[in-house]
């Protein structure tokens, strides 16, 4: 298949994004909920092999394929390993029908005026031409909104387009994900100066170019309407943010045109213990409770 007929495959929004994308600082805790304790593996080695093995348990499950999974977000070692002896991203499109995305971000620098920038990507177009000769259709590059500040959010957004055109330039598709924190007080008034800034940025973009969206799920249903009805805007995905997952999809399902990409609320409930018949069992209630919420709207 064709990068054509990928790019109308997320367009057309008949599924969600599973993001599988954890990196070194957040995967001790994946592992933990998958009930694989810190004790069980001596090294960095170590914990990245077990956590590749819980991916590929995901992504082999029979309830993991394009019906309800039209796209998977991989971390960068995700993309260099195989799945029985096939590159993932291959595999994925191959073998699953789903698109491979990858995180191509290093984490977030300190906050400073309510936000948390990128941190510097050296090399990065290196691994973007690595990507697109892997197969990957787009990245995934997050950053942090702590706070109704202008001058923050106006610097993470610049920060996130000027990003995506790198990567536009590599011949992928960008996910910008400005992630709103779901705790905040001024969350409100944090999404309202988010999408005014978007929205600046994108009437910039050279005609023909598109980017896609990385969200939290809006205080007020449908908010991001304007943004999911952008030409320039491909598809508006949702993250979890912290939220359950009958939480998120509650949510998500009140918001006309945008699919999940959840992470922790995919992957929650399950665990190493499990026998295969009880993994792919509680893995297809979560696909099918996590599409059916992302299809609602």
């Amino acid at each position: 298949m064709s990068k054509a007929e990928q790019t109308a495959l997320i367009a057309g929004g008949k599924g969600f994004i599973a993001a599988l994308d954890q990196s070194g600082g957040s995967t001790p805790k994946a592992l933990k909920l998958y009930g694989v304790e810190a004790d069980a593996y001596d090294g960095e080695e170590a914990m990245f092999d077990l956590i590749h093995a819980m991916r590929a348990r995901i992504i082999k499950s029979p309830a993991f394929t394009g019906d309800k999974v039209v796209g998977a977000i991989l971390f960068e070692q995700t993309m260099d390993r195989d799945i029985d002896g096939i590159p993932t991203a291959t595999y994925l499109w191959e073998k699953r029908g789903v698109v491979p995305f990858l995180k191509i971000d290093k984490g977030l620098e300190a906050e400073a005026d309510g936000v948390q920038l990128m941190k510097p990507m050296p090399g990065l177009d290196a691994l973007l031409a690595r990507a697109a000769k892997a197969g990957i259709f787009g990245t995934k590059e997050r950053s942090v909104v702590s706070a109704a500040n202008e001058k923050g959010i106006e610097a993470v957004v610049a920060q996130q387009f000027e990003i995506g055109a790198q990567v536009t330039a590599a011949g992928l598709m960008p996910i910008l994900e400005p992630e709103v924190t779901i705790s905040i007080p001024d969350k409100a008034e944090a999404e309202d100066l988010l999408q005014k800034a978007i929205l600046r940025h994108l009437d910039q973009l050279p005609e023909g170019r598109k980017v896609m969206l990385k969200l939290s799920l809006p205080t007020v249903a449908n908010f991001y309407a304007p943004l999911v009805d952008h030409p320039k805007v491909l598809k508006v995905v949702a993250l979890s943010g912290g939220h359950s997952r009958d939480a998120a999809n509650e949510i998500l399902a009140r918001n006309r045109g945008i699919i999940a990409s959840f992470s922790r609320a995919l992957s929650e409930g399950l665990s190493a213990q499990q026998s295969d018949a009880e993994f792919d069992a509680v893995l297809e209630r979560a696909v099918t409770s996590i599409h059916a919420a992302s299809v609602a709207g």
